[in-house]
């Protein structure tokens, strides 16, 4: 009995590990952090119960679906990457018949967008949007045919950060708009230093990432000019009504990391280095994220 309690145990955390990694959840988190910064700056301070509910359950769903429908899409090409081979669950055969997986993750999509359009049309729209960058733009036009596809794909986020906004009524707040402009520089850093990490893979795939086409060093030199356009944006919010020293602080110590991590990057374009980078980006975001909600609040 204890054993067969034991397999089940291992089973159903298998099966939620496979869900998770098949819905990006940890990438999703990030998107519903930017969501949600969208939202308290537009709101400068609780936006109430129902406008976090709402963008917390609609910008999960289509998160998720355009990440369903971004590994379905890319599941040849993810079994032969080292990163992705043995963990996505449409390329290790733990998911073994994904026939569902377009059906499922077109309903995560459209139904929040339907439901949402008759009272909150704005809302619908950069939750479409977000949607439709990523998954027709990057997945399927851009990311196999130009190293341009991330800086382009990285408007998904932006959409995301501006769902937020539109969620209270004032997607084009300066803050709102400062703050989608923030993420739509600062993704490149974060992906440039993760492709460099990976640069064999993609190779090997044939996708056209920017360190593919270029050497190390230019690669990091894109990555570095991107941050510093991150930084600005991020930094010229401190400016801007509700914000100050509360979010000033945090946020200028993280750009002063981001950017020296990244002009380390530039010097020495090695993995590790790289894999600093990538992290520090990942902190990054957080802290502007979080900074800015805590000072919408304060």
């Amino acid at each position: 009995m204890l054993e067969q309690e034991t397999v089940a145990e291992v089973r159903g955390s298998t099966l939620l590990s496979d869900v998770s990694v098949l819905f990006k959840v940890r990438i999703v988190v990030l998107l519903l952090l930017a969501a949600l910064g969208g939202l308290f700056v537009a709101a400068l301070g609780w936006p109430g119960a129902g406008p976090f509910l709402l963008i917390v359950v609609t910008g999960a769903l289509t998160a998720m679906g355009s990440s369903a429908w971004n590994q379905y899409l890319e599941r040849d090409t993810d079994a032969l990457m080292t990163r992705t081979r043995d963990k996505r669950p449409l390329v290790n055969g733990a998911i073994r018949r994904p026939g569902w997986v377009p059906y499922v993750a077109t309903a995560m999509i459209v139904l929040p967008v339907l439901a949402v359009a008759p009272s909150n049309p704005a809302l619908a729209f950069f939750l479409a949007a977000g949607a439709f960058i990523y998954v027709v733009i990057y997945t399927i036009w851009l990311k196999p045919r130009t190293n341009l596809n991330i800086v382009i794909g990285g408007l998904a986020g932006s959409a995301a950060v501006l769902s937020g906004g539109a969620a209270v009524g004032a997607w084009n707040a300066p803050a709102v708009i400062a703050l989608a402009v923030m993420l739509f520089f600062w993704t490149p850093i974060h992906f440039w230093a993760l492709a460099l990490v990976y640069r064999e893979d993609y190779a090997r795939a044939k996708v056209p990432m920017l360190p593919v086409t270029a050497t190390p060093r230019r690669a990091a030199s894109w990555g570095l000019l991107h941050g510093i356009g991150a930084a600005i944006s991020g930094m010229a919010i401190a400016f801007l009504p509700g914000m100050g020293l509360i979010y000033a602080l945090p946020v200028g110590v993280a750009s002063a990391v981001l950017l020296w991590q990244g002009a380390r990057l530039v010097a020495d374009p090695v993995k590790r280095r790289a894999w600093r980078l990538f992290h520090t980006s990942n902190l990054y975001l957080a802290v502007v994220l979080v900074a800015a909600i805590v000072a919408a609040l304060a």
